[in-house]
């Protein structure tokens, strides 16, 4: 065989490249959501049904990218739009393909823009991966952030590398993005906060050629309600006049493991434990609109430098009341113990507890004192939770008033009819004036900020996407500590773990019941 000159080489692999970039020979994306998981439920994992191989050697960084990823990597187009299930790698793809440009065209610019400050910056760190791996050299890294103290918000970070290319990394906020002349990556793009307001500011610096001409477009994002900007491009007609002729890819879980992606379908959905949010976060069907619970203005409102993450318990001796909020979690989920005091008419954080990993045994001894100081705690009784739940009832007693049950701790567990009291009673906490203060902190920020409002046939629903720092815990436990606090238990200063009341209450217990509608 007649050996291949460097020449031929590089365009025999083009032409592969070319081939395993054309998405219309692909039988998966004609097949209807049901069709997908009925095909993917008996299927091997790690294997693509297609039979398609990478065509790229292992040396070249590209080798790692899937048929979904590859195809999306290798569509050319200037406007171009990926809605994609979570876990499928859509960011490590998106930010691999800003990376190349960057590292093949010198001086080239490039804005990612993302929900949240923590978002954004591993966006850019993961950019930066992709770069190194194609021989590129950062040559310096700037952060610029404003406010005062140690927990600032980010302005922007900007990696430049030894080429004169440059890689901006921006919170998805009007103010931030706009007047950046360079090509965009928005990744989750639907949950921004305020999406129609940035796009606006986007476009005019992407449009106008006096800017540095035609900037590429890319929006990459899971679903986030019916009417955003991603339902607008999948699924609405393009306007008469519009210029932007949008090159769009789908890619949901089902997609994904069909293709070679080695997650176990069963596995998550059993996880998430919530059919709304798998149909919306892995099947990227576009449901009834969804919004922030708490967005950053109204987190601004309660954030205080005196509200503390850490506290001793011997502070607990005082007069003022404490309660607890403890969202439980074991192996994939941290358990979060969230401690108020009321102080007048203020509810001051006192302490955020996180624990992860931790066994359960370890989780009782740690939480038990601070269950014991308490006046009262809201735990949830969810899943993995039921049994500590059930040892923290006996040990402490059940508040129960039903069941003429006044002890320390209630078993919350999270229907969506409960879930549609609890969050928005945590909402009407934080709006003004607010009687809630919390610490200033951008984990605690980003984890409120994360909890979703979502409206479906006229009624609310609350979920709140996984990431890899947590599943909203530190809000949840929030949400539960409030409800503790606002409990008429609150009034009891003595509490009965026989189950009735004790001698002495009298009046009070009367009182309670009528509250709780008894």
């Amino acid at each position: 065989m007649k050996a291949l000159t460097q020449a031929e080489a590089v365009e025999a692999l083009r032409a592969q490249v070319a081939e395993a970039a054309d998405t219309s020979g692909n039988p998966l994306l004609s097949l209807s959501t049901e069709e997908l998981a009925e095909k993917a439920a008996g299927h091997k994992l790690g294997v693509n049904v297609n039979g398609w191989k990478n065509p790229f050697p292992e040396s070249n960084p590209k080798s790692q990218l899937n048929q979904y990823g590859f195809a999306y990597w290798h569509d050319a187009a200037r406007f171009k739009a990926w809605c994609a299930s979570r876990q499928v790698g859509k960011d490590f793809n998106s930010e691999g393909e800003a990376a190349e440009d960057c590292t093949l065209n010198p001086k080239h610019q490039w804005m990612i823009a993302a929900p949240s400050e923590r978002q954004s910056l591993d966006s850019l760190e993961q950019g930066k991966m992709w770069a190194e791996a194609f021989g590129l050299v950062v040559d310096d890294y700037e952060e610029k952030r404003e406010g005062l103290g140690g927990e600032t918000l980010l302005k922007s970070a900007e990696i430049r590398y030894s080429n004169g290319s440059k890689t901006v990394a921006v919170p998805g906020r009007p103010d931030t993005v706009r007047g950046k002349s360079a090509n965009v990556l928005l990744t989750e793009f639907d949950f921004f906060e305020k999406p129609l307001e940035t796009w606006r500011a986007i476009l005019p610096s992407i449009t106008n050629p006096l800017r540095g001409g035609e900037k590429k477009i890319r929006i990459v994002s899971t679903p986030n309600g019916k009417g955003r900007m991603l339902d607008k491009i999948f699924n609405e007609e393009p306007g008469a006049t519009s210029k932007m002729v949008w090159s769009k890819h789908l890619t949901t879980i089902y997609h994904a493991v069909l293709m070679g992606l080695p997650v176990d379908i069963e596995a998550i959905r059993s996880a998430l434990d919530d059919p709304e949010g798998w149909a919306q976060e892995f099947e990227c069907r576009f449901l009834d609109a969804s919004n922030v619970l708490l967005p950053y203005d109204v987190i601004a409102l309660a954030e205080s430098f005196e509200a503390t993450e850490s506290w001793s318990l011997d502070m607990a001796g005082t007069s003022h009341k404490t309660f607890l909020g403890i969202d439980f979690g074991r192996s994939n989920d941290p358990t979060v113990c969230w401690t108020l005091q009321k102080v007048g008419d203020i509810l001051w954080t006192r302490e955020v507890l996180v624990l992860e990993k931790t066994s359960t045994p370890d989780q009782e001894r740690i939480l038990s004192d601070r269950i014991k100081a308490a006046s009262k705690v809201c735990f949830d009784y969810t899943g993995p939770g039921i049994g500590l739940g059930d040892y923290m009832v006996e040990k402490h007693g059940q508040w129960k008033p039903t069941e003429h049950k006044l002890g320390k701790v209630e078993l919350c567990t999270f229907t969506s009819g409960f879930k549609r009291e609890l969050f928005p009673r945590l909402r009407r906490r934080f709006e003004a004036p607010t009687t809630l203060r919390i610490p200033v902190s951008r984990v605690i920020r980003e984890d409120l900020h994360q909890m979703q409002q979502t409206i479906t046939n006229g009624e609310y629903n609350y979920w709140s996407p996984r990431t890899k720092s947590g599943h909203s815990d530190r809000c949840t436990a929030l949400a539960l500590a409030n409800r503790a606090a606002d409990s008429p238990v609150a009034e009891v200063s003595a509490r009965s773990l026989g189950g009735r009341p004790e001698p002495g209450l009298g009046g009070l217990w009367e009182r309670v019941r009528g509250v709780m509608g008894l």
